[in-house]
């Protein structure tokens, strides 16, 4: 638990940071621990919508809301996740 802990610390830094990436990395390390932890999930789907990774997003958020049916930020996240997708298929060429 004290890796864990250090690991979603420091990918909460490279977010503030703007880090997105990194922080991916650091949540997807701490899921390797525990993959109970719904927080890191909503972390990461956060990243992944600064990122434009919206099937992955809404993978993270779905996961979320098997174990907590009621996780508001998974709601909200998956919502942005979906808006994204369509925004990005309203703009490929040729649909």
């Amino acid at each position: 638990t004290e890796k864990f802990k250090r690991l979603k610390n420091e990918g909460n830094d490279f977010v503030k940071m703007g880090e997105y990436e990194e922080a991916a990395n650091k949540y997807s390390e701490c899921m390797k621990l525990n993959t109970e932890e719904c927080t890191v999930y909503t972390n990461r789907a956060l990243c992944y919508l600064k990122l434009d990774k919206y099937e992955e997003a809404k993978r993270d958020c779905d996961h979320v809301l098997q174990i907590e049916d009621s996780n508001i930020k998974a709601f909200y996240r998956r919502a942005l996740a979906y808006k994204g997708l369509q925004v990005r298929k309203k703009n490929m060429p040729g649909i």
